[in-house]
Order: C-alpha cells, then sequence, then structure tokens
C-alpha cells in the first residue's frame, strides 16, 4: 500500500490489540535478535555491572530521616538514610510483584509516614501505598491511577494530585487533566482545579512547616499561575501570583510571605516574596545564569544554577544578600533540594558519578552517601555555532587520553528540560572501548533561560534541529563517525534529523519516540503536548509542524544511515504506534531498520533487567554501525 499525504495507511497499527499488530511486531523482534544477539550477548554483562552500581534516583526529606529510592542488586528499592549516612532498607519493588518500578517518594513532616507509586511492566497508571514507617503497614491504597502528588494534612488524611489520563475528571473536563483530591479514611472529595481546562496540569506541596499549602497551575511549560492559603482550607486557596505568560513556582511560607521563583523578565529566574495581601517585592533579583530550583533552608535560600549546563550552589539570606557559592570537581547536576535538620540535603550526579547525596549546613557541603564508576574518564566541554549563529554548548565524555573516532550523541531540545550531566550506565562500556560519548544542550530546554526555551517550541522547533545538526556536522568534519540518539521528544529530535540531514549520520537510535505530527494529539495524552508543539487541529500550526513531521517526510529516493527503533508495549504517555507507522513506511519505501519491542517496559521505565536487556541490544547497533563489533 502506498503512503499518500491525505491518507494514512498505517493507522491499523496503533490498534495495539489487533492481532496482526501483535505478530507484526514479533516478526520484528526477531530481527533484532538475529541480528544483533551476538553483540548484545557481550556487552549485556559489562552493562549489567555498571547497573550494580547503586543509583539513589530520588529523595525525600522529613524531620527525622531523609528517604531514598535507590535502584541496586537489580530492584528498585526505599531506604532510610539518616544523618551520619547509616541507610536502612525499607522497601523492596520484588516484593510487590514481577515487573515493577517504584516511580515515585513522598513523605510526611515527621517521617512517621511515607508513600510510593508504582506500575507494572513500566506503564505510567500503576498504584499509591500509604505506608507507616515503623510497621511497614499499608494504611491506604490509590489503584489504576496516576499520583503525581501527595501532601498530609494530619494523622490519617491527605491531599494528593490525580492526573487523569483518559475520560473526565469529576467536574466534566476532558482528559489529559488534573485535579487534587482531599482523603479521610478511605473517602475522598475533589476539592482543587473545578473548571480548570483540558491539558492544565497542576502540582502541589507543603510550606511553611506544614501550615500552607502551595500549588502550581501550568499550561505547558512555559505559563502557570501559583495559588496558596491554609493546607487543611481548601475553600483558602487562591491565586498569588502569575497567570500570564511566563513560568512561576512556589518555594516556601517564610516570616509571613510566599516565596515564589518568577520566570517574568529576561527569563532567568528572580525569586520574589508575596504577603498574604497580595503584594509583591523583589527578593533575589535575576543572576547571570538561570536559576533552576530553589529551597529555604534554616535562615538560608539555597539556589541551585545552571551555569553552561552544570549546577553552582548558591546561598543568599532571606533578605537577598549573597552568603557563599558551591561548586563542584566535575560537571554535575544537583536535584531534590531539600529542607533537612536545619540545613538542607540535595542529590549530585555525573557522568561517571551515580550518585552522590550532599548535606548543607553551618559547617558546609558533607557526603552522607557517594558511588563513583572505576576507570580514568575526562569530561570536556566544546561550543559550535548553529545555522542562525547561535552558540552550542556540548559535554564530552571519553576515556583519559583518547582520541575517539566515533561517538554516540545525545539530544532532546524541547519541555524545558535542560541536558545537565548524568549517569547512563550503558554508555560507559563504549567509552572504555574508545569512543566518545556527547551530550548536547540545544535550544528548547532551559540552559540558559526561559528565551532558551522559547527558541526551541512550537514554529520555532527547527532551531532545534538545526542546533544539534551543527553538533553532527561538526563531529563529521573532525572525521568522527557518528550514532545520533534521541529518546521521546529525543526521538522526534532523531527521526527529523535523519530526514532531514541523513549524511550527518552513520547510525540513528529513536526511542519511545513521538514521529507522527499530524496525530500525536489524538493517541494518549499526546493533547497535553499541544502547547509545546502547536495544534496539529490548528491550520497555521498545522503547517509548520507538516514542514518536519519525521513520519510523513519519508522519501523513497533518500539513502538511509542505519537506523534502530526502540519502544515499549507498556508505553501509555507516547503511543508506541509512532514507532510503528514510521517503520512501516519505511519498509513501503524500501529502506532497512530494525525495530525492538519491548513487552514490559514503558515511558517510565522498566525493571532493572529489562532495561539492561534493552540497553545492550541498543549498544549492540551502536557497535555495529560504527564498526566496532567483532
Amino acid at each position: 500500500m502506498k503512503f499518500s499525504e491525505d491518507a494514512d495507511p498505517y493507522l491499523w497499527l496503533e490498534d495495539l490489540d489487533d492481532p496482526r499488530v501483535r505478530e507484526w511486531v514479533s516478526e520484528r523482534n526477531r530481527r533484532v535478535k538475529r541480528e544483533l544477539g551476538r553483540i548484545s550477548g557481550k556487552l549485556n554483562p559489562r552493562i549489567e555491572s555498571h547497573y550494580s552500581i547503586p543509583l539513589v534516583i530520588a529523595l525525600e526529606a522529613s524531620e527525622k530521616w531523609v528517604f531514598t529510592l535507590t535502584r541496586e542488586e537489580g530492584a528498585y528499592k526505599i531506604k532510610l538514610l539518616a544523618r551520619d549516612g547509616e541507610a536502612r532498607e525499607l522497601v523492596d519493588s520484588r516484593d510487590l510483584g514481577e515487573d515493577v518500578l517504584i516511580k515515585a517518594l513522598f513523605t510526611d513532616k515527621k517521617g512517621d509516614k511515607f508513600a510510593i507509586s508504582y506500575s507494572f511492566g513500566g506503564s505510567d497508571k500503576g498504584v499509591t501505598d500509604v505506608i507507616d514507617t515503623a510497621s511497614g503497614e499499608v494504611l491506604d491504597r490509590l489503584e489504576d491511577m496516576v499520583v503525581d502528588y501527595l501532601v498530609w494534612l494530619g494523622d490519617d488524611e491527605y491531599c494528593y494530585v490525580r492526573y487523569f489520563r483518559e475520560g473526565v475528571t469529576p467536574d466534566g473536563v476532558s482528559a489529559p487533566a488534573s485535579r487534587v483530591f482531599l482523603r479521610k479514611d478511605g473517602s475522598e472529595e475533589m476539592v482543587f482545579g473545578k473548571g480548570i481546562e483540558t491539558s492544565y496540569s497542576i502540582s502541589l506541596k507543603e510550606g511553611g512547616g506544614g501550615s500552607k499549602a502551595m500549588l502550581n497551575v501550568s499550561y505547558g511549560w512555559s505559563r502557570s499561575t501559583v495559588y496558596a492559603g491554609d493546607l487543611r482550607d481548601p475553600e483558602s486557596w487562591r491565586v498569588i501570583y502569575g497567570g500570564e505568560d511566563f513560568r512561576a513556582f512556589p518555594i516556601d511560607f517564610v516570616g509571613g510571605d510566599y516565596l515564589v521563583a518568577s520566570y517574568d523578565g529576561e527569563g532567568l529566574g528572580r525569586i520574589v516574596a508575596v504577603s498574604e495581601e497580595g503584594e509583591t517585592r523583589e527578593l533575589l533579583g535575576e543572576q547571570e545564569y538561570p536559576l533552576l530550583d530553589a529551597t529555604v533552608a534554616g535562615e538560608n535560600i539555597v539556589a541551585n544554577y545552571l551555569v553552561d549546563a552544570s549546577s553552582t550552589i548558591r546561598t543568599f539570606g532571606l533578605d537577598g544578600a549573597e552568603l557563599d557559592e558551591f561548586t563542584f570537581e566535575a560537571a554535575g547536576s544537583v536535584d531534590f533540594l531539600r529542607m533537612a535538620w536545619g540545613g538542607c540535603v540535595f542529590r549530585y550526579q555525573s557522568f561517571t558519578v551515580p550518585h552522590r547525596v550532599y548535606s548543607l549546613r553551618e559547617g558546609g557541603l558533607s557526603i552522607l552517601a557517594s558511588e563513583e564508576v572505576p576507570g580514568d574518564f575526562e569530561v570536556e566541554e566544546s561550543w559550535v555555532t548553529s545555522k542562525d549563529g547561535t552558540r552550542i554548548h556540548a559535554f564530552s565524555v571519553k576515556r583519559r587520553g583518547a582520541q575517539p573516532d566515533k561517538a554516540f550523541v545525545f539530544g532532546y531540545g524541547g519541555f524545558s528540560i535542560p541536558l545537565t550531566p548524568r549517569f547512563f550506565p550503558f554508555v560507559i562500556p563504549f567509552i572504555e572501548d574508545g569512543g566518545v560519548y556527547v551530550h548536547t544542550n540545544l535550544r528548547g530546554g532551559v540552559e540558559y533561560g526561559e528565551a532558551w526555551h522559547r527558541a526551541g517550541m512550537r514554529e520555532r522547533k527547527q532551531n532545534v534541529f538545526d542546533d544539534y545538526a551543527s553538533v553532527l556536522r561538526d563531529l563529521k568534519g573532525r572525521g568522527i563517525r557518528v550514532v545520533a540518539f534521541g529518546r521521546s521528544n529525543g526521538g522526534l529530535l532523531v527521526g527529523t534529523t535523519m530526514t532531514q540531514s541523513p549524511e550527518l549520520l552513520d547510525g540513528a537510535v529513536i526511542g519511545y519516540p513521538v514521529l507522527d505530527m499530524r496525530r500525536f494529539h489524538k493517541l494518549y495524552v499526546g493533547k497535553a503536548w499541544v502547547p509545546e508543539y502547536g495544534d496539529p487541529d490548528d491550520p497555521g500550526d498545522a503547517k509548520f509542524l507538516a514542514e518536519y513531521s519525521p513520519y510523513h517526510h519519508i522519501r523513497d529516493d533518500m539513502r538511509y544511515p542505519p537506523i534502530f527503533m526502540y519502544t515499549g508495549i507498556h508505553d501509555d504517555r507516547v503511543h508506541p504506534g509512532h514507532a510503528f507507522k514510521f517503520a512501516a513506511r519505511l519498509d513501503d519505501a524500501g529502506h532497512e531498520y530494525l525495530l525492538r519491542v519491548e513487552e514490559m517496559s514503558g515511558h517510565a521505565g522498566a525493571t532493572p533487567k529489562t532495561k539492561i536487556d534493552e540497553e545492550s541490544d541498543i549498544m549492540a547497533f551502536v557497535y555495529k554501525a560504527l564498526g566496532m563489533a567483532n
């Protein structure tokens, strides 16, 4: 069947319950096994050895403890971390069932209770358990839903944010949408969000030591409104800041003021104080680099700034006076800034540092927990010039002293997500074997503030593809062979680059991708991405979306590099149909590719074993495409 601009002959591949689709998938999985099985088998134990290094994925703090979500021993675990660094295990995902992924962690103020959200096979939708810390008893359970935030009001009641993926909210608004529920003694009522439209999301946190509720209602990733009020009186929750065309998020309630991070002005981020009467004053102005996050620790503000996509911690008094600055010996990422023990704790991560948990108090920084990758590596930073003259930053990770001629280049460029240094265990063998891993900072993220994000969204999305192409072109110009790699929105990036500039690639790895820009809003929660991408139902937006939509730009007469796509049947965020239809279109045009479809994985992730197997196949493809296989 021939593809045309006015018809989609592959709609049947969007029906995951169709036996024909399952057989079509099985045939392609068999091809992957035939072509990559031997190389993958050699890489698998090497990747597994790096997965065996404990990794703190998230942390939350209470008065008594720091709770961590950790990946280790082939499972996901919840642990308690004491001030002296001693850890105690509370939950092991293997005890919750087979193929369980723990995705989120919440704790009450004292640390007497905590909650975990988990799912089976990597789905977004799953289960949230409220657990007694001392006994391990499950006190309450929320099933078959996505819970984004959970805050306790008292011993037996809490509020949580539910993200509706399908259907309608209790007040009749079509999904995707968020609502806040108050739950007590197993019963609940919706207490916030009535009338908030489709594609708006809600976040919830407590402030003022548990006296205040602070909420953020966001449309997309560039506009938000901050609400606040008495935590125990949802009827008092009202708008305190924002509501215009800029982002903002609440930090805390201190000394009678709500502290809010605001991205008006130049979009780099400043901190304002909003009184309960609604008066606003600037507490901390915009700095040279973008503010990523902030918390209040004792009498200080602890702020995380990005300097060329790497974290620097700066502390300020509540009057805005700068007190101190903390940098790290290697470019890295700081996240999960949480008030604890009169100061704060946070996670640091870099390319060869899976995690360090730091405590920041009056005496300075101390390490509570740490893991590093054995080996001798070096990280370099470089700049290239994009098509319109914009300078693009990238990190390169290689074996010390190596002069690589093969590169694996990761990109994303969207949704305000900065590509800061992260630990990816599956790329370590590639680096050990003489390759260079390149981590790009493209427009669409917030590496250089909100203006950097907006320069890569909607009708300006082509800037992101041009930025990525400039990095690839520079590498190719230096005689380096290149495999491009992207996942989700990054899959869109690589799919578009492959169709626009195939000569820049020696291989393309396209994971859990968005590829059909004419129908993404009709699949799963795709309508939530309209603020970022544009609306295919709007003629003006449809025009610029159609100009790059990878699915619609595969040509019969073009020579493409080797292609490896991968997705998961349990991906209930980005529909696997994007990858399936792209593959079918490649078939129709006579192009070769590999498509791997994982049965027990989704957009949220998978068990360590499943990820190791998936990533072994990815890297087997990379080795084969770059001539590194033997």
